[in-house]
């Protein structure tokens, strides 16, 4: 009981945390929680932190939060969910609520226009960082059909503008037939 605790206040902490302090939207979260969680407490393995990225991906709504929701489930279950959920959600709340307060007597100031450009250029940074890290994670591991669908996947979206949306439905699928025949193999 203590240690679920524990987990239940490191977890909150974290996302309170990673939330309060990520600028440039969800894929930076997923990219911190990865840090944290992966990298940090040895919780989550970083092939497993893949998947999870993968189904907040997939899922509707705001990535950050159901980035929140799937380590949450996988750490604590249904505690874990409701303590990553309100770490994530607060400090935006909070943020945005004062911004708005605010908003009218900023909106034009150059400084600021220009601080929130520089900032996009972090965020960029950041994500690069982690599709390099966890693409390369995907090639470390060897499998050669899940670098296949990676990189087809890249083409299709970035060379081709397919639509994010399908091909994230594709590689869902292609993984779901790649789950069944394993599972045929296995038990033959």
């Amino acid at each position: 009981m203590e240690r679920k605790r524990n987990v239940l206040w490191n977890l909150f902490v974290s996302t309170l945390y990673l939330s309060a302090f990520t600028f440039g939207g969800g894929y930076v979260i997923v990219s911190l929680l990865k840090k944290k969680f992966v990298d940090e407490y040895h919780w989550i393995e970083e092939e497993e932190m893949l998947d999870l990225v993968a189904i907040a991906q997939s899922s509707p709504g705001a990535i950050a939060v159901n980035g929140a929701i799937v380590v949450g489930y996988k750490l604590a279950g249904l505690a874990g969910t409701v303590v990553a959920i309100l770490g994530t959600v607060i400090p935006p709340f909070l943020i945005i609520s004062m911004i708005s307060i605010f908003y009218n007597l900023v909106k034009d100031n150059f400084i600021v226009s220009q601080m929130l450009l520089g900032m996009q250029s972090g965020v960029g940074a950041v994500i690069a960082s982690v599709t390099y890290e966890m693409g390369a994670g995907i090639v470390r591991g060897k499998n050669k059909a899940s670098v296949l669908i990676m990189a087809c996947a890249f083409v299709a979206s970035c060379v081709f503008g397919v639509n994010v949306i399908f091909v994230v439905i594709s590689c869902g699928l292609i993984g779901v037939v790649r789950t069944l025949l394993a599972g045929k193999g296995e038990t033959r």
